[in-house]
């Protein structure tokens, strides 16, 4: 586990790329429109580093890494000599404002497809959704579910594996209607549709469990044995790879969890277990070796879990195969966001599942735990969110300069200054409540 610096370490990581991504965009755009970059900034305060390009430009390194700025040759800032003029941002056509400021988000958003891309070169994997255990009296008991049976698609979207279930549960929370399941039954073609009726569905509920909430619990892959340690008590009992543990001592085993703590929990004791060896059933007899363990004795075998091949569904893409579905996934998480926003705002959603620095810094360092692709992943999502929040029309936001370029373009003339300002005051109290509102939830989580 990471400790408190090294989360914190990660987080400035995270968000230092980003901003400085986001800000390329509007950098870049404003260089190739002719616009005069003076400073561009990462960070707020005064520079702890500086240094000037040929064209003029300073470049600095301020000590609160909690965003940056591009800042432009703009009348509205100062005096501007005649002759330069013709490289202010105020001087520029509409398009080329809205170009530039649309840049910032975009840049995201190309960030998010290129960290995509990276990830789904290798290819993909991951479980089959099948049905587990159905809570009596629930929406999925309601909808006719089946212990084994495999959610094919909800709501008409298809569900090739569990994260795609818990994502299109998701899309349904706060919602009130019917929600439909399509299902197959296991080692047969039969596909059959079935719905139930939804109200409010976990509308202002604190970090939503979407299965639990429709009274579902996929089922666990079965324990299947991979690698065996040499001179180790599985490899002495028999044990081969790939076989599937059925029960400990006459006890079933459903996951590799309870397979791990039934084993841990008995050194040294003479354990009977039955195992399936390609469709044949076999008696092993094992005997836990007792070690030593964060100063208790536990017992170990020697063995190492695989996932079951019938169990994964596994996706291979060529690069530019891959390029495009990243683009898609970009598309998607985007649209989910925008959503979540929505949702937020007409209450479908609690507030209380806004998250804030705390929060995001956790994430940051437990996702950097895992490995780079889980770092990488959290990336991308992370990119897709500062995009998308960028755009809304918030007059602080890039998303309110473009709508106000928008109604420029619409009526022929920029709008009003005063206008402006109240606008920007308005937008500016919308933007430090939500930031306030995150971090006291952030707060009463750490409680």
């Amino acid at each position: 586990m990471l400790g408190g610096l090294e989360t914190i370490l990660w987080f400035l990581v995270a968000l230092i790329f980003l901003v400085t991504i986001h800000e390329f965009g509007h950098f870049y755009v404003a260089r190739r429109c002719g616009v005069r970059v003076l400073r561009f900034s990462v960070g707020f305060g005064k520079p702890l580093f500086s240094w000037y390009d040929k064209t003029g430009t300073q470049y600095t390194i301020a000590p609160i890494p909690l965003g940056g700025y591009v800042k432009m040759l703009d009348e509205r800032e100062g005096e501007v000599k005649p002759e330069d003029l013709p490289y202010a941002f105020t001087q520029q056509s509409v398009g080329k404002r809205f170009a530039i400021v649309a840049a910032g988000p975009l840049a995201n958003f190309i960030l998010a497809v290129l960290l995509f891309w990276v990830l789904l070169i290798p290819g993909t994997a991951d479980f089959i959704p099948m049905v587990g255990e159905v809570e009596e009296g629930s929406i999925a008991a309601a909808a006719g579910l089946e212990q084994g049976q495999e959610i094919v698609a909800v709501d008409g979207e298809p569900t090739p594996t569990r994260q795609a279930v818990s994502r299109a549960l998701i899309e349904r929370l706060g919602e009130t209607g019917v929600m439909s399941f399509t299902v197959k039954y296991p080692n047969s073609d039969l596909v059959y549709t079935s719905r139930a009726p939804i109200k409010d569905w976990l509308k202002g509920a604190e970090e939503p469990d979407v299965l639990a909430g429709i009274g579902l619990s996929l089922q666990p892959p079965p324990v299947v044995v991979g690698q065996i340690l040499e001179d180790s008590p599985a490899e002495q009992a028999g044990f081969a790879t790939g076989d599937r543990v059925l029960a400990v001592n006459g006890q079933p085993v459903d996951t590799w969890t309870e397979w791990v703590d039934y084993i841990s929990a008995r050194p040294g004791e003479n354990i009977q277990v039955l195992v399936d060896r390609g469709g044949e059933q076999a008696n092993l007899l094992v005997t836990p070796r007792p070690e030593t363990e964060g100063g208790k004795t536990v017992g170990k075998i020697g063995v190492g879990g695989q996932w079951p091949e019938d169990w994964i569904r596994r996706y291979e893409y060529s690069i530019p195969g891959a390029f495009v579905e990243a683009a898609n996934e970009t598309w998607e998480t985007s649209v989910f966001v925008l959503d979540s926003v929505k949702k937020l705002i007409v209450g479908e959603i609690s507030t209380k599942n806004l998250s804030g620095p705390i929060t995001i810094a956790k994430v940051a360092g437990s996702s950097a735990d895992a490995g780079w692709m889980s770092f990488v992943s959290f990336l991308a999502l992370l990119s897709v969110s500062l995009g998308v929040f960028n755009l809304l029309p918030i007059p602080v936001l890039d998303g309110g300069h473009l709508a106000y370029f928008l109604v420029e373009a619409v009526k022929g003339s920029p709008v009003s200054e005063r206008a402006q300002m109240i606008g920007y005051q308005v937008g500016l109290f919308v933007v430090v409540g939500i930031m306030l509102l995150a971090l006291y939830n952030d707060v009463l989580r750490l409680g």
